[in-house]
């Protein structure tokens, strides 16, 4: 396609193109490999290619998206809309074509195959202590002789019964009193909200007769992803858990993308926050209904999230995040009424937002740290949440700093030629033999590795659609072990004559991965995307540890869902992270929702977390003058300077090998026997 055709780049898998003007969105779709669901072939009668259009420049991108980029709906779409109704905003991909530059969004609603949200609560055991309490009392009736009002006796009754003096009561509550307390009988169960950072307790709440079940929500507000979990407050159990795709990712795929929306586009700043409220209220009515109670009953909640995801929650405008000295609007611990955040539970329902670190390492790194404890040991322990903004953690007892990275949303799909986010279809796993440099790969939602009896039977099902994040580590990190990149991350094109899998790309070469439809390469520019993302987490994690002094972590733990399904090994192969006893390098799943959940369910680790960030030394690595060399080093594989001995004891690595900008081969190599 010509420079001059329009560019169109569809969300959430951040794939992008240019193409003619006349083009169907659909057409479009399948060229990039775009997953858009068409049962009728294109005829406008099955509705499921259903799609948006962003509006507003998008910098990063250099686009600006408009509806009028895109063709008025047709007779067929006017027929179906009629029919069948589309929702507002919506159109056929089929019948919409292109006119001039666009941002696509595909509805997750639409998608068979969407996005996998891989943050699920652990079963740990938390001691309970919530900010609620259910207290059940018997009120005096109405005597004329003793003309107290009705709220006045029941507050009587709960200092007497439950010590509850100076109680405030929610004005909700006003209008309702006299009805609930006949209805009960003049036995009722009041909902108090005790917390010490209000001056007195609140009565938020009032059901008749006994009630003794209350439930409350954590969610973490991810740049990515959003992750809720629904725990009962009495017995500390999690009810139900629910996970979306972040609707914010259509503004754009990384934090400073969404930033420079809101500062190029007037009402970009409420558009995001109407996203994730919505999709906030989304998920509570999927762990209601799957936990099997009313919204009603949600009296507590908690919040987690990066201070932009923070800030954007709240409806702060985040554009003092964009640039030094990335100044947050608030960073102390919050307390709100869930209604005055729109969210639709209990009108007297309560939301507690943990501190935020520092300008980007918010309040999901503070819940991270809270649930692993790096302040309750004496190891020094290497936190880190690999997302499109790392946040990193390390210390111990004694000390603990924190510092951010921009890593970018390679690691995600984005910026990588076949990249996807994981969603059944991706590549998730890859193996490289160094004789024969032929992979074997798995793939989400397939079972078979790609060699194995049974793969292509069910690949017939799930199309292999690209390569997700924990894919991409695995294959750079292959590739490099079979020798095909040097440790300088450049492509070896002497093997071309060796194998058919390195392919000539101009003066560069690329690994072909898999030779199908679609066809997935890794180019050397996925190589140095890679490289990119995991210096600039790399250098991060060694400004820490020259400010604690210390040149090996004893513990590493992965936080989030990328973390989960990251390989520790690979990822120190790659140089993601130090070396360290691969024993003790452990995914800690959603950290960040556990220590929500410690929050929600026990309020003195609301006070524990408080006190911890108040003594945690942020550093700015944009301002830090070593950065810039430890990025250097961190750009090999895995680290120009620093040894990896653990590693090296696990997995024999090549002899190193500089590369040419021509991808020439130089050095030897030694081969490697693994499984």
């Amino acid at each position: 396609m010509a420079e001059t055709d329009p560019l169109v780049l569809f969300m959430p898998s951040g794939r992008r193109g240019r193409f003619a003007v006349g083009t169907s969105v659909l057409e479009a779709a399948r060229q990039l490999g775009v997953y858009v669901e068409s049962v009728c072939g294109g005829r406008a009668t099955c509705g499921r290619c259903q799609i948006s259009v962003q509006e507003g420049q998008f910098a990063k991108h250099q686009i600006t998206s408009s509806l009028d980029h895109l063709s008025p709906p047709g007779a067929r779409e006017v027929r179906y809309d009629e029919v069948r109704g589309l929702p507002e905003g919506r159109r056929l991909s089929c019948s919409a074509t292109i006119l001039g530059d666009l941002v696509i969004d595909v509805p997750q609603d639409t998608v068979v195959n969407a996005q996998l949200v891989r943050k699920s609560a652990d079963d740990r055991v938390i001691l309970r202590n919530p900010a609620i309490r259910m207290c059940y009392v018997e009120v005096e009736e109405p005597d004329m002789e003793k003309p107290l009002g009705d709220l006045d006796r029941l507050k009587a009754a709960l200092s007497r019964d439950w010590h509850f003096g100076n109680l405030a009561v929610d004005t909700h509550l006003l209008s309702q009193v006299q009805s609930i307390l006949r209805k009960g009988a003049w036995k009722v169960t009041a909902a108090i909200h005790q917390d010490p950072s209000e001056d007195r307790p609140h009565l938020i709440a009032l059901y008749p007769g006994l009630k003794n079940e209350a439930y409350g929500i954590a969610c973490d507000i991810g740049s990515t992803t959003i992750a809720m979990h629904l725990s009962s407050l009495l017995s500390g159990r999690t009810i139900a858990s629910a996970g979306t795709p972040n609707p914010q990712i259509r503004f754009g795929e990384d934090l400073m993308s969404r930033v420079s929306y809101v500062m190029m586009n007037p009402d970009g700043r409420a558009a995001m926050t109407s996203a994730v409220r919505e999709a906030l209220n989304g998920l509570i009515e999927r762990v209601c209904a799957e936990g099997g109670i009313a919204r009603s009953d949600i009296l507590d909640s908690v919040f987690v999230g990066n201070p932009i995801m923070h800030h954007l929650f709240l409806g702060i405008d985040p554009t003092e995040l964009g640039g030094a000295p990335f100044a947050l609007a608030v960073s102390g611990a919050l307390q709100a009424r869930a209604a005055e955040l729109d969210l639709a539970m209990n009108e007297g329902t309560r939301s507690y937002l943990l501190p935020c670190i520092a300008g980007h390492v918010g309040a999901d790194a503070a819940a991270a740290t809270l649930a692993e404890g790096p302040h309750r040991q004496d190891e020094m322990m290497l936190l880190v949440d690999i997302g499109t903004n790392a946040e990193i953690v390390l210390g111990h007892a004694g000390r603990i700093v924190a510092a951010s990275s921009p890593t970018g949303p390679a690691f995600e799909g984005a910026e990588i030629s076949g990249g996807q986010r994981a969603a059944p279809g991706a590549i998730e796993r890859v193996r490289i033999d160094p004789v024969t440099l032929e992979p074997r790969f798995r793939v989400i939602g397939i079972e078979p590795w790609s060699d194995e009896p049974g793969f292509a039977e069910a690949a017939e099902t799930i199309k292999v659609t690209g390569i997700c994040g924990s894919g991409i580590i695995e294959v750079v990190a292959e590739l490099y072990l079979a020798g095909i990149l040097s440790e300088d991350g450049v492509i070896d094109g002497t093997l071309a004559e060796r194998s058919p899998r390195i392919l000539a790309n101009g003066r560069t070469f690329s690994y072909l991965l898999l030779d199908g439809e679609p066809r997935i390469t890794v180019t050397q520019n996925d190589v140095r995307a890679i490289q990119l993302a995991k210096a600039a987490l790399y250098a991060g994690v060694k400004l820490l540890m020259d400010r604690q002094g210390v040149t090996s972590v004893d513990r590493i733990g992965l936080a989030g869902a990328f973390g989960t399904f990251i390989d520790p090994t690979y990822a120190m192969v790659l140089g993601l992270i130090p070396d360290c006893d691969l024993a003790r390098v452990k995914a800690v799943g959603n950290a960040a929702g556990t220590g929500a959940r410690m929050c929600l369910l026990n309020r003195d680790h609301r006070r524990e977390i408080e006190a911890l960030v108040s003594r945690i030394e942020k550093i700015e690595t944009a301002l830090e003058p070593s950065f810039q060399q430890h990025f250097v080093h961190a750009m090999a594989l895995p680290n120009k300077v620093d040894a990896f001995p653990h590693l090296a004891a696990a997995v024999r690595l090549p002899e190193r090998k500089a590369g040419s900008g021509e991808g020439e081969a130089s050095g030897r190599r030694r081969r490697r026997s693994r499984d």
